[in-house]
């Protein structure tokens, strides 16, 4: 969208002077902009699911969970017993120096264990951690009470 500004003298305006003592206005194309949003929208929308881990387990239900916003390194055992650290996998009873060489200042973790999981296998987590004087916070989902009757 452009303006002309008519300048000079002559009543009829056109001619040469009617280009005379115009000045271009710059516009912003947007195009662009837009396209490169469009591609990082699509992009977002198929790698949102994976930027949850993508280990699947089953955490127990309990009816109180408590919110945290704290970022902390997180133990999974799935449910026949592997351990993970952040999703790479670790040795069980290497556990503690792990967390402690690739979080130097951790002290606490989560703890993310399957329902249907061995006990044996999340004592021995829980002991090697706490030998490694690391603190264990268990991860649990909320039980769903919407279909409760009250």
């Amino acid at each position: 969208m452009a303006f002309s500004v008519q300048s000079g003298s002559s009543g009829s305006g056109f001619g040469k002077s009617r280009f005379r003592g115009t000045t271009a206005l710059s516009e912003i194309n947007v195009v662009p902009f837009v396209d490169i949003l469009l591609v990082l929208l699509v992009i977002f929308m198929l790698t949102a699911h994976v930027m949850e881990f993508g280990l699947e387990v089953d955490v127990p239900q309990v009816k109180q969970v408590r919110e945290t916003a704290q970022t902390l390194p997180v133990v999974t055992v799935s449910r026949t017993g592997e351990t993970f650290l952040n999703d790479k996998p670790v040795n069980i009873n290497l556990i503690g120096a792990e967390v402690h060489k690739r979080f130097p200042k951790a002290t606490d973790v989560y703890l993310r264990a399957d329902s249907q999981l061995v006990w044996q296998s999340l004592a021995q987590v829980v002991s090697e951690l706490s030998d490694a004087k690391v603190k264990v916070r268990l991860v649990t989902k909320p039980v769903d009470t919407s279909n409760r009757k009250r």
